[in-house]
């Protein structure tokens, strides 16, 4: 009989690469990745020979060359920005059959640097798509282009069908511009480290330049370079390390389209379903949850994604944020690094959730050391969820602290 793979694993550690955001030189993948790789493994005490498999969206055997080791189990499931919530649950379960003991989740991303080098020398593959996809001959012309126009008609969709309002989204804008103004390492962390960055207002939102109606500049994420890793082992090894572990309580996976023409219902995801088979393996719901991490490609992914993992009533999400409720202070705490709206968005920003995740749960939330005052908080379970393609595909975790 299958077993329930619940807490047969844990994340040991989180760490990125030595520089993220708008680096001054342009930055290839590899470098991000391995830097990240570097970082978690000085973090743990884990050595790259130790690793046993390798999770990455597209170049697990690559990167296993440049570590010199010869893992004898590799995913490199790619579905967008909830790829690596999917290789954790993944991990998870290889762990729980036996077949490892030591698993790798990277990802490295140069969303910035590639608008530099236009793609050369960067690891990036080479410029425009197949004109003969479905994509390309059906939704263009009905004004679905790229994710701005996506999320727009989703977003449009919820508020014609609720009622929400551009006062409602800012509140989310807001929320993840307060956390990011306790994060260092956050785009938006200050006026000083970035002109658009510090406090954000109602008004500053509502100013903000249209990028493709209802969205607002300041309803869509930022395009940085970012690198990530975090190690996921079982629970003897992860009992007998020098860092704390989080505990994998439950996850899940799921999909509802590919093409946004084949979307059922604008204002819902398949994050209902997988958030529903993360909470059931952890025998957990929604009402035990201490904070999220939720994707936020833009804010009516938040918002939507609020709704989906039973955070909210149907056509509420908003509401998760209002009056300070998902703020530095509030009583549950949502992105707290800043979001991919105000910390650092690469283009798949699952792995800033994972990181952040950890961090939160092993109590050193922001340098992955010690806690910083006001941002660290004290929840011991949460539920983290990545989005992937045109509100397509999603990863749930259900993750407790040890």
């Amino acid at each position: 009989m299958p077993s329930n793979p619940s807490m047969a694993a844990a994340i040991v550690g989180a760490a990125e690469s030595n520089e993220i955001g708008y680096p001054e030189t342009p930055r290839t993948m590899m470098q991000l990745h391995i830097e990240a790789i570097n970082n978690v493994c000085l973090q743990t005490g884990i050595k790259p020979s130790q690793i046993e498999a390798v999770f990455a969206t597209g170049n697990a055997p690559q990167i296993a060359e440049y570590l010199g080791i010869h893992p004898k189990y590799f995913d490199t499931t790619s579905v967008g920005g909830c790829s690596f919530e999917m290789h954790v649950h993944h991990a998870l379960a290889a762990i729980n059959a036996g077949i490892v003991d030591i698993a790798l989740v990277t990802h490295g991303e140069n969303g910035y640097s590639a608008r530099a080098t236009q793609g050369r020398g960067t690891g990036r593959g080479g410029p425009g798509g197949d004109p003969w996809t479905p994509d390309a001959q059906f939704t263009t012309p009905y004004g679905i282009g790229g994710a701005p126009s996506n999320y727009s008609h989703a977003m449009t969709r919820h508020m014609h069908q609720y009622g929400s309002t551009h006062a409602d989204f800012a509140q989310i804008a807001i929320a993840t511009r307060q956390w990011a103004m306790l994060n260092p390492r956050a785009i938006m962390f200050s006026k000083e480290t970035n002109p658009n960055g510090g406090a954000l207002t109602v008004d500053d939102y509502n100013s903000s330049r249209w990028i493709s109606w209802p969205l607002h500049l300041l309803d869509v994420c930022l395009v940085t370079d970012h690198g990530g890793a975090v190690l996921v082992t079982n629970a003897e090894i992860a009992r007998s390390l020098k860092t704390k572990p989080v505990w994998i309580a439950g996850a899940g996976e799921n999909t509802s389209h590919s093409s946004m023409l084949e979307m059922g219902d604008f204002t819902a995801t398949s994050a209902k379903a997988s958030s529903e088979a993360a909470y059931k393996m952890a025998g957990m719901g929604p009402s035990d949850m201490e904070m999220a991490m939720i994707y936020d490609s833009f804010t009516i992914t938040a918002a939507i994604t609020a709704e989906m993992l039973g955070l909210t009533a149907r056509g509420e999400g908003p509401s998760l944020w209002a009056d300070g409720n998902a703020s530095p202070g509030g009583k549950f705490p949502v992105n707290t690094n800043g979001g991919g709206l105000s910390f650092n968005h690469s283009g798949m920003y699952g792995m800033q959730l994972l990181i952040e995740s950890y961090r939160q749960l092993s109590g050193t939330a922001e340098d992955g050391i010690n806690g910083i005052a006001g941002k660290q908080t004290n929840a011991k379970s949460l539920v983290v969820n990545g989005t992937g393609g045109s509100l397509s595909n999603t990863g749930t975790l259900v993750l407790v602290a040890d």
